[in-house]
């Protein structure tokens, strides 16, 4: 009776996986991500195509265990800090197999996840976790032990993580999948390397796999009590005292290498109150008038995004002044989105009156020639005794934009003009803490 029923569950949760339904899911979330193309040059627009001739090819090759996923190429990706991080871009194909996985597993490993997990799951995100690290914060408890994981998608043990997807998912057809794809090989510059350990970052599967293993940690942290919050392999842990922070950090630490086998950076991981870390993208401050800590962009993160506003308003980029304000507006909504929970209006001053600088004396350059500049000064109101002047002079780019530009070239012209700003994006979609 026993057999019969694991028998059933097999063939219930493979049949759900191979249904009609979820394979039309899968295919339209892998064509919402689009992305790079694989090893085999296929692009996501061609999947349909090709699944349109193959689809009942694959999928009995999937119940007979002979489906073999491709390696995947590896992209490394310069990390600001030095270093690169190493992503693998699985074929379409691959990702879509592995999307039509993860579809039918998240119901199941949902319900079995911690309250204090936040990353890569339905209805949860960053400032939840922000939310969730204030609330301790607030509560008293105000000493974080930051255990930083060294490479963790590269470093995760394949059996440890093959027997925990087993104690849920009953189905020998979709582990014995799981695991193809865990040891699939990586290829690089051509040359095929063999997937021994990790869990290749970049994969449809990667973000529910590092779940089931970190969701260990969350457990042990649980059942000891600790304050902690998770957003995939970043997590810190809050306690109430220093005397405590040592014996925290020694324990975890010892759990996660000899429970986990996976590898504890012991050089960037501290103990320190939370004005001194950097939290996924956010640093913290105690405000003295409220008496309660608040969350805000990091200096770090702050410095990020002034390059790639450099970049966006350099004098030689030769583009459209549309396509500009565009590109402008787009870093701006998306960086003051993912930072509303946090305290920055006088950050998003300082960085508009940088953005205009830099913006006048690309207008002043694009003028170019002293009659094209005294012309356009004329247009904006100047009289022409100064346009004649100041068309003339030999300041440099910046003393002109910081001196006679402003009063020709208002911030209320650049509003009308559509140059977006950090100020008013903030005011829009700030949300008190």
């Amino acid at each position: 009776m026993e057999i019969t029923e694991i028998m059933k569950t097999d063939n219930t949760l493979l049949d759900k996986m191979l249904s009609e339904e979820n394979l039309g899911l899968a295919l339209a979330q892998v064509r919402r991500n689009r992305g790079a193309c694989g090893i085999d040059g296929m692009e996501v627009s061609d999947l349909k195509d090709y699944l349109d001739e193959n689809l009942d090819e694959i999928k009995e090759s999937i119940r007979k265990r002979t489906y073999k996923p491709q390696p995947v190429k590896r992209v490394e990706i310069p990390k600001p800090d030095g270093g690169v991080r190493k992503l693998g871009v699985p074929t379409v194909l691959d990702r879509f197999v592995q999307q039509a996985i993860a579809q039918v597993l998240i119901p199941i490993y949902e319900p079995k996840f911690s309250d204090n997990s936040f990353g890569f799951r339905p209805n949860r995100c960053c400032e939840m976790a922000i939310i969730k690290a204030l609330e301790y914060m607030n509560d008293g408890f105000q000493w974080v032990v930051d255990i930083d994981l060294e490479k963790f998608f590269d470093t995760v043990n394949h059996d440890k993580l093959i027997s925990l997807v087993m104690k849920d998912v009953k189905s020998g057809e979709i582990v014995s999948l799981i695991r193809k794809f865990l040891v699939s090989g990586i290829m690089v510059d051509k040359e095929y390397k063999e997937s021994i350990i990790g869990t290749p970052q970049g994969g449809n599967l990667s973000p529910l796999l590092s779940n089931i293993i970190l969701n260990e940690l969350d457990k042990e942290l649980e059942a000891r009590g600790l304050r902690f919050t998770r957003y995939a392999d970043d997590c810190i842990i809050l306690v109430g005292s220093s005397k405590r922070t040592d014996r925290v950090m020694a324990n975890i630490s010892k759990y996660i290498e000899n429970k986990l086998g996976l590898k504890v950076n012991m050089t960037k991981s501290k103990v320190s109150k939370p004005n001194d870390i950097k939290y996924l993208g956010f640093g913290f401050y105690y405000d003295e008038f409220h008496r309660q800590w608040k969350a805000k962009p990091h200096q770090v993160s702050i410095n990020k995004l002034k390059d790639k506003l450099k970049k966006l308003t350099k004098r030689s980029w030769s583009v459209s002044w549309e396509y500009r304000c565009t590109k402008l507006r787009q870093l701006i909504i998306g960086w003051v989105n993912y930072y509303r929970i946090g305290q920055f209006k006088m950050i998003c001053q300082k960085l508009d009156r940088w953005i205009r600088f830099r913006i006048r004396m690309y207008l002043w350059k694009k003028w170019k020639t002293n009659n094209n500049r005294e012309r356009q000064l004329r247009k904006l109101g100047a009289y022409q005794w100064q346009a004649k002047t100041w068309s003339n002079t030999r300041k440099s780019y910046a003393r002109c934009a910081s001196t006679f530009l402003l009063s020709v070239i208002t911030n209320g012209l650049l509003n009308r003009k559509g140059l977006p700003s950090l100020t008013d994006q903030y005011q829009l979609k700030h949300i008190s803490v």
